[in-house]
């Protein structure tokens, strides 16, 4: 059996530029009716944290990769950012 070493992911899901974000657009009202008028825009977005055992830094990428795809986010309507340590 192969040793295997544990890794930290930080995964940045976010929405595609080109899908509206109705819960940005709202907190973007929020914040100008509380008088940050210079806020342009805001973007919405999930943050998430996985602690996992593999071989190697590219099978836990992989396998981080299989759940944003398959759990973590809509690969239609979402990207995301692996980071690895």
């Amino acid at each position: 059996i192969p040793l295997q070493q544990k890794y930290h992911a930080r995964i940045y899901v976010t929405l595609r530029s080109s899908v509206l974000d109705p819960a940005g657009t709202a907190v973007r009202s929020g914040l100008e009716h509380m008088g940050y008028t210079d806020v342009e825009s805001v973007r919405i977005g999930k943050y998430i944290e996985v602690n996992l055992h593999a071989t190697n830094e590219p099978q836990a990428r992989q396998q981080l990769e299989e759940m944003c795809d398959r759990l973590f986010a809509n690969p239609v309507i979402e990207n995301y950012r692996i980071e690895l340590s």
